[in-house]
């Protein structure tokens, strides 16, 4: 059984499943809603309902209240259709972004390295030699076994390269899915995965030069997008800000060292928080942000910034670049949010963090 769903202002009708919720319904239809954490915790994905019945399913009280539901509001990601519907979205075009359908992919680990102590590196050979469409920046959920459900990784290889995915995964303290990654998934085993998602990408029409600031597995993204803008040939300057606590967990260094001797005009500034003072590194020691205003002598006009890495960093990032002359429209984040996360108080400033 399925029901008809019309998404205005687009006028697109669409056929949901029974059990599948709007925001599944959309993406596969290549239809893209505002989302961030596709658990009903942050509200970004709320819609209004003009015409219809919808269950809420777990959509959190805190995103979602009482009189909101009573208004006709729902959470796409969580509601699930009862009667054929009508919502309206508000929704920014891009001329950037690319509608591309989510899919399921079967595959096969074919490789993993350990590319730090707490990161290792996961390829992914899709099976009967299909290839993962996506923009640089997108990630995709990783499907585990038993009851420990899907999380999202960004992609950290270029489109190109889209039969053999890379997801760069960091052992999170008390994680279960991350845990299991670490100490259980072996070369050989067969996985799923499913994508691409997300609004997280180069805004090349802009034509001006690009920004990225990342810290600890917050380098997958960037590493697609430089990849990709490499591979393309775009002759703007590119700047990448990479941040880990010591020479340990700078991941990919050689790589990126090697890159800037190629490239003249992509530029690599590794930064590190809390190497020992006795130690060889003769690079910079500090944080992200504060190496980025050295670089820039505090002054970031005319760029465009991409920012990836836990949310302390990304705050401070934010911070440093508004101060350097660089604002809301110019500075783009990746987005995950766990429950504690949504209910952080964020920049009132800063609409998209």
């Amino acid at each position: 059984m399925s029901y008809e769903l019309t998404i205005e202002p687009l006028g697109r009708s669409i056929d949901v499943e029974e059990g599948q919720t709007i925001l599944d319904a959309a993406l596969r239809a290549g239809i893209y809603l505002p989302h961030a954490c596709g658990q009903g915790y942050c509200a970004t994905c709320k819609v209004c309902i003009t015409d219809g019945e919808v269950d809420h399913g777990s959509a959190s009280n805190f995103a979602l209240m009482d009189y909101e539901r009573e208004e006709g509001k729902a959470l796409a990601c969580c509601a699930r259709l009862e009667s054929d519907m009508t919502i309206e979205v508000e929704m920014d075009l891009d001329a950037d972004a690319r509608d591309i359908p989510v899919r399921d992919f079967s595959g096969v680990v074919s490789r993993i390295d350990t590319l730090t102590p707490t990161i290792k590196g996961i390829w992914i050979t899709l099976d009967h030699g299909a290839t993962l469409d996506f923009q640089a920046g997108q990630y995709v959920n990783l499907h585990l076994p038993h009851e420990l459900g899907h999380r999202a990784f960004s992609l950290a290889n270029a489109p190109s390269r889209g039969n053999e995915i890379e997801l760069n995964i960091r052992l999170v303290p008390g994680g279960a899915g991350t845990s299991w990654i670490h100490q259980h998934l072996k070369v050989g085993d067969p996985i799923t995965v499913s994508g691409p998602y997300g609004r997280f990408f180069v805004h090349k029409s802009a034509q001006l030069p690009s920004l990225f600031m990342a810290g600890g597995s917050g380098l997958s993204s960037p590493r697609s997008m430089i990849l990709d803008l490499l591979e393309q040939g775009s002759p703007l300057p590119i700047t990448l800000v990479y941040g880990a606590r010591h020479q340990a967990e700078l991941y990919y260094h050689q790589d990126f060292l090697d890159l800037a001797a190629q490239h003249p005009h992509f530029t690599y500034q590794p930064a590190l928080s809390d190497e020992p003072a006795d130690s060889d590194w003769t690079g910079f020691r500090g944080f992200v942000h504060e190496a980025a205003k050295a670089h820039f002598n505090n002054d970031f006009r005319g760029h465009k910034a991409y920012l990836c890495g836990p949310p302390i960093m990304i705050e401070a990032c934010i911070t440093t670049l508004m101060q350097g002359r660089l604002f809301e429209r110019d500075i783009y984040t990746e987005k995950f949010f766990s429950a504690a996360d949504a209910q952080q108080v964020r920049s009132p400033l800063f609409k998209r963090v």
